[in-house]
């Protein structure tokens, strides 16, 4: 047994990182400490300034274990290493697992590549980025392509100069051929120096150049070239735009600020590369204890900077961090040079802070607003719903379906959906075992029977292995059972349900004459819906859903009926021969229209079992699929 209050007197007074767990063993907070005594205590002691997070927290822990390390830098990286393996609940944790692209240019080679990357490895390459769009990446590295004619082969150059005929790409004029040896190294060299000036933002000479390309070929009235010219300033113009100049210093930085609600933080990033905007982009961060924004940036920070490659010089944040210092030191070692933590106090700098912190709080409200519509669209129905009905507690519905084709493969479905939404895990499909042709009420109370009977014994062994609780799809019971029908398929229902001696309410969804949904059928009585509410748009989902569902189980087996209906009736062909025939012939008809002597080359037919499809086909057996394929023409679903 954990003694807490005995624990707290051996911890010891040095750096480390504590992990606290629950009744049930799992590790709900992970934290830090530069002396583990005094910080671990701090939450069982009875204090005022405690939020109800915290004390939320502090009620579920169960005991709590530490690991001592020889520095607080290193309590840090350790802290960041069991958060991003155990994603505890109470830990501020970053929502989006973000990997961004690169530009790679790899100069160590001697004819170098412009190559797409998602990773940033410490290699001879020159890395451009992290860029937010791999869209925009693509396109900057097909305009290099146009521009400076850049090889996109692997081919190992020199070594592999003449070897091979050059490809399309020298063909369409989009590469100069080096593997030909039609350009000189030194020649390609240039290329590739224009290449990095390029993607460091230096466009001035280039777009002065294109210009007068095009004013020259427009002049020699090569208009189509001119066009081409055109076309290619236009592109540089649009990436230069892009990448607006922000700093004076050329300095590689991240602008970080945040906004915040009582449960979510959106932080806001821009990133800086030789003082250009290249992009920006935001994260949803779980908030859980974290209070202020020092701290919920400082946890940011962390677990951002631990899974990205590139880290800049400088990141410029908001307001003052939690363990700044210690979190600068660990920053530092990760690039191998000094990263300077700043907080921007007035001029340029801080207003691109603020912008920063501005363009995070739309995305907060904009984040709140479409979750809002989106409550009102699931579990503000759902509760609509219940609302007519009288009932309260609801947000499991199930609902079923029969389809049949006059009686043939009758199959049930049932379509689950939770607080709104639907639970497809717990999707079930039901072919009819016990009823002949087509009686949609009998097929119904079959399926009826069957789900809750399952239900039943399976609750029953759980019970019988002590397990109190489960979430299987069985298991469960609704709150609601919603029919697709009025008066009859209530009925159905309320009869098995007693005949089970379960307490489930049961409403119908009433159709009108054009087969819309009118109203509810409960407590035999009819109660009108509005069309318009978000309620009405719940139960016709959930009537539309329960009907696919049940007509593509239905389509899958008549497929699958049909295909053994012409080929499996016929002597002498078992699976392994119709499969073999498919394959071979590729169709139906193909197999009909075939010889003797054809169908006795497919792969596992001998002569006579060649003849007995032959003559299935064209002697006096032939009427009986033709009937079933006809049938299969004709018939449309019913549901």
């Amino acid at each position: 047994m954990f003694n807490i209050e005995e624990e707290l007197k051996k911890l010891p007074s040095q750096p480390g990182v504590y992990i606290m767990h629950d009744a049930k063993d799992e590790i709900i907070y992970v934290g830090k400490a530069i002396s583990l005594k005094n910080r671990v205590r701090q939450y069982f002691q009875s204090s005022r300034n405690k939020t109800a997070k915290i004390e939320q927290m502090v009620s579920r822990i169960a005991r709590f274990e530490y690991i001592v390390t020889d520095s607080e830098l290193e309590a840090l990286v350790l802290e960041c290493n069991l958060i991003k393996e155990h994603q505890p609940r109470y830990n501020t944790m970053l929502k989006d697992d973000k990997a961004y692209p690169y530009i790679k240019v790899t100069v160590g080679e001697a004819f170098p590549r412009v190559l797409f990357s998602r990773t940033m490895k410490k290699d001879k390459s020159r890395y451009f980025g992290p860029y937010t769009s791999a869209g925009a990446v693509k396109d900057t590295i097909d305009l290099i392509h146009k521009l400076y004619k850049i090889r996109t082969c692997s081919r190992s150059l020199p070594k592999d100069i003449g070897k091979e005929r050059p490809c399309l790409n020298y063909h369409i004029k989009q590469c100069d051929a080096p593997c030909q040896g039609y350009i000189t190294k030194e020649q390609y060299g240039e290329n590739i120096a224009q290449v990095l000036e390029f993607l460091g933002g230096r466009y001035d000479n280039l777009l002065k150049i294109l210009e007068e390309k095009m004013m020259a070929a427009s002049d020699a009235m090569d208009f189509e070239k001119a066009i081409e010219y055109r076309d290619l300033l236009e592109s540089v113009k649009k990436v230069a735009q892009k990448q607006k100049i922000t700093s004076s210093s050329m300095e590689d930085r991240d602008i970080i600020a945040m906004a915040k609600d009582e449960a979510e933080a959106v932080v806001q990033v821009f990133f800086v590369r030789e003082g250009r905007l290249i992009g920006r982009d935001h994260f949803r961060v779980n908030i859980a204890t974290a209070e202020d924004e020092g701290q919920i940036i400082a946890s940011f920070v962390k677990q951002f900077y631990a899974g990205t490659p590139f880290l800049p010089k400088e990141l410029w944040v908001q307001q003052e961090l939690e363990d700044q210092e210690v979190i600068g030191r660990w920053l530092s070692s990760r690039k191998g040079q000094k990263v300077r933590i700043v907080v921007p106090k007035k001029g340029q700098k801080e207003r691109l802070v603020e912008l920063a912190q501005k363009n995070a709080a739309m995305v907060l409200a904009q984040d709140n607003e479409r979750n809002k519509r989106e409550e009102l669209r699931t579990i503000g129905a759902m509760n609509q719903v219940a609302g007519w009905l009288g009932i309260a507690g609801v947000s499991r519905m199930e609902a079923f379906d029969i389809s049949n084709i006059s009686g043939y493969e009758s199959v049930g479905s049932m379509v689950v959906f939770e607080n709104g939404r639907p639970r497809r895990s717990d999707y079930r499909k039901f072919r009819i075992k016990t009823v002949t042709g087509p009686n949609d009420y009998a097929s119904m109370k079959e399926v009826l029977t069957r789900r809750f009977l399952h239900g039943l014994e399976e609750q029953e062994k759980l019970r019988a292995n002590g397990v109190e609780d489960s979430f299987g799809s069985f298991t469960r019971f609704p709150d609601l059972l919603m029919m697709d029908g009025g008066r009859g398929q209530v009925n159905i229902a309320l009869e098995v349900l007693e005949e089970l001696k379960l307490n489930i309410p049961v409403c119908g969804m009433v159709k009108d004459d054009n087969h819309r949904t009118r109203g509810l059928y409960y407590n035999n009585v009819e109660i009108p819906i509005d069309r318009h509410s978000e309620g009405f748009k719940l139960i016709t989902r959930i009537q539309d859903e329960a009907h696919r569902f049940a007509i593509e189980y239905h389509r899958s087996l008549r497929s699958k009926s049909q295909v053994r209906s012409v080929l499996d009736d016929i002597p002498g062909i078992g699976d392994t021969r119709r499969k073999a025939l498919m394959r071979h012939l590729k169709s139906l008809d193909a197999v009909k229209e075939a010889t003797v002597e054809e169908l006795a080359e497919v792969p596992g037919m001998n002569r006579r079992a060649a003849e007995s499809v032959y003559q299935f086909f064209h002697g006096e057996q032939q009427a009986a699929p033709v009937i079933v394929e006809e049938m299969g023409a004709m018939m449309t679903d019913q549901g």
